[in-house]
């Protein structure tokens, strides 16, 4: 297990050393699991194969399954992926959110095939938690790019983490931060809608119901 720190109920000013300390791990090729609105993440610097390799290898992942990304806002989204109408829509509306959009990649896409198992899609959400889109807006204040890979803190095929505890008790390979923000808010993941088309198509009910996006896209 990495370095557990626990940060709940603190306000952002009282962390804001932990925080830069998780910035320098992600630009140091570390992994680092966090809190979301959701379900806890682990991740890293998306433009490391080292980073990847060692995200697949703690997961016990197939390489033939993608990761999706955090970003710190859409700005930053859009330089590696391509939003159509469709997309910038429900982008505008629920994010930063727990809505996932899978998205066409950007021709000579600076993140690395293996981050998305060669797919010319790539999944992208810009999340709500004040902690994790704190890193992701330190990442790019400070001239880097401002996503991480933000995979659920889990085994494959096993329910994600809900706490920074549960993920140092469940997950045994080596993460070097564990960054602890207390209990998830929700328990469900996030929805993840496949935008690379006019036509949306939901691949994974979760917070957001369905009913709910198609009401306001048909407005």
């Amino acid at each position: 297990m990495g370095f557990l720190v626990k940060l709940a109920g603190k306000d952002l000013r009282e962390v804001a050393f932990y925080l830069e300390v998780a910035v320098e791990n992600i630009i140091e090729g570390k992994i680092i699991a966090f809190p979301t609105n959701s379900v806890y993440g682990i991740g890293g610097n998306p433009l490391n194969l080292n980073v990847i390799n060692r995200l697949y290898d703690i997961k016990f992942r197939d390489k033939s399954k993608g990761f999706l990304l955090l970003a710190s806002d859409i700005e930053e989204a859009l330089k590696i992926a391509e939003f159509n109408d469709l997309a910038l829509r429900l982008a505008k509306k629920y994010w930063p959110g727990q809505l996932t959009l899978i998205l066409r990649k950007k021709d000579q896409c600076i993140i690395p095939p293996e981050v998305t198992a060669y797919k010319d899609t790539i999944g992208l959400r810009v999340p709500e938690n004040e902690i994790i889109a704190e890193i992701l807006n330190i990442l790019k204040s400070q001239g880097f790019l401002g996503i991480i890979i933000g995979t659920s803190a889990n085994y494959s095929g096993e329910p994600p983490c809900i706490s920074g505890d549960e993920v140092a008790k469940k997950i045994l390979s080596p993460i070097d931060l564990i960054i602890d923000g207390g209990k998830s808010q929700s328990q469900l993941s996030t929805t993840i809608i496949d935008c690379s088309t006019p036509v949306p198509k939901f691949l994974r009910i979760g917070k957001i119901p369905k009913e709910e996006i198609l009401e306001f896209l048909s407005k």
